[in-house]
């Protein structure tokens, strides 16, 4: 239900689009804006017409770019023979703080989810497909979320890279530090002992 006219509640649904925004935040933001400096929401508009102009999704991994390659796949220094498998160009950046790896992505663009209509033909694996066969891969690490979708596009994708006779590994999941066994649920915890290592 509309509560304000014109522009403001223009704003004030268009906000409330976007991931992770409710009706009072959206709101919020809103009023922010009105209230703040002119120049100010003018830089923020010019930000996301720029990029919105700008930045495309890499040719070879899927990842955000503002060339044909993004700074990953056009990086010499990384080792083009391991392959990361992440859902989201997100999840390269969070991998990416972690400085532990240092090989190349490959972007899916999502996850298989039948309730919402998305299977595999949806997703870049069969770009996947296509760069790894014959390629010089020595491992591909599955890094999907550890939730259905992601358990089930790992498993889908196991089974495709079988036929590539390439080492597939999955990324360990279990305990976050400083957690609480008496919090964790019994997925996380079942996966914990599942990914014990010896000390």
């Amino acid at each position: 239900m509309a509560i304000y006219d014109g522009a403001l509640q223009d704003l004030i649904d268009e906000l409330g689009q976007l991931p992770g925004v409710g009706p009072k935040s959206a709101q919020r933001i809103a009023f922010y804006l009105l209230a703040t400096e002119r120049d100010q929401a003018e830089r923020l508009a010019a930000a996301i017409r720029d990029m919105k102009d700008k930045v495309h999704f890499c040719e070879v991994c899927g990842n955000v770019a503002q060339s044909e390659l993004c700074r990953i796949c056009s990086d010499p220094r990384r080792s083009d023979d391991i392959i990361c498998v992440v859902e989201e160009p997100k999840d390269v950046a969070a991998i990416e703080r972690t400085r532990e790896f240092r090989g190349r992505y490959h972007v899916l663009g999502g996850a298989i989810d039948p309730i919402n209509g998305i299977g595999p033909q949806d997703l870049r694996i069969q770009d996947l497909m296509t760069r790894l066969t014959g390629a010089d891969v020595t491992e591909v690490i599955i890094a999907t979320d550890p939730n259905i979708e992601g358990e089930a596009t790992a498993a889908y994708l196991a089974r495709m890279l079988r036929s590539l006779d390439i080492p597939v590994s999955r990324l360990a999941s279990g305990l976050p530090v400083g957690g609480d066994l008496e919090y964790a649920d019994e997925v996380t915890l079942g996966r914990a002992f599942e990914g014990r290592r010896r000390l």
